[in-house]
């Protein structure tokens, strides 16, 4: 494993006038090679908008986030772009991130082509070999997201996700729009590829039952703080902040 983290983030703060918009304080944690560590907590605890400020779709007002060693924080528009591959994100509602008048087609030829992952000639192969990979088939490529159910939309964007090859993935409440039998479909698609690549994932969820069946390390938000944080199975087992023990009390499988 590399000595180096994937993701390391220090101090990161970010304030919000607007009261409604929750804000971070001095948040610091870090994510290896392969590691996943998920980012749980209350509506209004600051998951979003740390994923948002990790993505780079936010800026923060102190702290710094480097990514394999780099510091991204200070990177702008140009010098941000060539970095872009290496750390991708898949959204709650993958059908609010699709333009629903692209195909499933020039949806995944767009990184390719932005990026300059593969020949024009090429984009075909690589883009039906992606979403087989992913459990769909390449015959979908002519497909419109309206077209697609939820779970093969989540699974697009997973392609989309993977195609730069990313280092880092941010996973945004990835399945809790999708029913209970595709969750757990989607789950395991996303520990296969992480088995397969190495890639680390910050998966940012309320849920804390498919938390304790996927994440090797877990941080527990509240207003904008970390107030917990350790291994997942030892944090669920011993809880020691009140937010944490509120989360678990709300999954009767887990508090029982």
């Amino acid at each position: 494993m590399n000595s180096i983290p994937v993701l390391e983030v220090k101090n990161l703060s970010k304030r919000f006038g607007d009261r409604g918009a929750a804000g971070l304080k001095n948040i610091s944690f870090s994510i290896s090679d392969g590691e996943t560590l998920a980012a749980v907590g209350a509506s209004g605890s600051g998951k979003t908008t740390l994923a948002r400020l990790i993505m780079r779709l936010a800026e923060s007002d102190e702290g710094s986030i480097r990514l394999q060693g780099q510091d991204i924080t200070v990177l702008h528009s140009e010098l941000l772009r060539p970095l872009r591959p290496r750390f991708q994100m898949v959204f709650q509602d993958p059908l609010a991130a699709f333009n629903p008048r692209a195909s499933v087609r020039r949806i995944l030829e767009d990184p390719l082509r932005l990026h300059g992952l593969a020949a024009k000639e090429e984009y075909d192969a690589v883009i039906g070999a992606t979403l087989e990979r992913v459990g769909l088939s390449a015959d979908l490529m002519a497909r419109f997201p309206l077209e697609l159910s939820g779970g093969q939309r989540q699974r697009v964007a997973i392609a989309r996700a993977i195609l730069t090859k990313p280092a880092l993935i941010v996973l945004d409440e990835p399945v809790s729009a999708l029913d209970v039998s595709v969750r757990a479909q989607i789950l395991n698609l996303l520990l296969d590829l992480q088995e397969e690549t190495g890639v680390a994932y910050l998966f940012i969820s309320h849920d804390l039952a498919v938390v304790r069946a996927f994440a090797d390390r877990m941080i527990v938000l509240e207003e904008g703080r970390i107030v917990e944080s350790g291994i997942t199975d030892e944090v669920l087992a011993n809880p020691l902040a009140d937010a944490t023990r509120v989360l678990i009390d709300a999954v009767p499988r887990l508090s029982a």
